[in-house]
């Protein structure tokens, strides 16, 4: 019975700071609304919160996450490296052989320039 007692004081204690944190934003919140909101340092928005990116923007998406992806299967292969021998490291280089030629598509169609 005793582990759930804790577990229970730990959630009321953490029920009881989230209704303090909510409760103070409710009294110190200001009671007139802004003219202009923290975007863009208190500047008005010159476009719609919901407006087009330009296309650029895609292609420098996929850019980063060709990167991120690498970084997704690098940490797992640094942990393995050692046990594995060569052929990790082959494989490690080959993937690494993909994404630069990703990349390197990327350039020659012009996604990483930006005028």
């Amino acid at each position: 019975m005793a582990p759930f007692v804790a577990l229970l004081s730990v959630l009321g204690v953490m029920g009881a700071l989230v209704a303090g944190v909510y409760g103070a934003a409710y009294v110190l919140a200001p009671s007139v609304p802004l003219e202009s909101g923290p975007f863009l340092s208190g500047w008005r928005p010159q476009e719609h919160a919901l407006s087009r990116f330009h296309v650029r923007w895609y292609a420098v998406t996929m850019v980063f996450l060709a990167f991120d992806m690498e970084m997704v299967f690098m940490y797992p292969w640094a942990l393995v490296v050692a046990s594995v021998g060569a052929k990790a490291v082959v494989e490690m280089f080959a993937f690494l052989a993909l994404i630069m030629i990703g990349v390197l598509y990327a350039w020659r169609e012009g996604a990483l320039r930006w005028v």
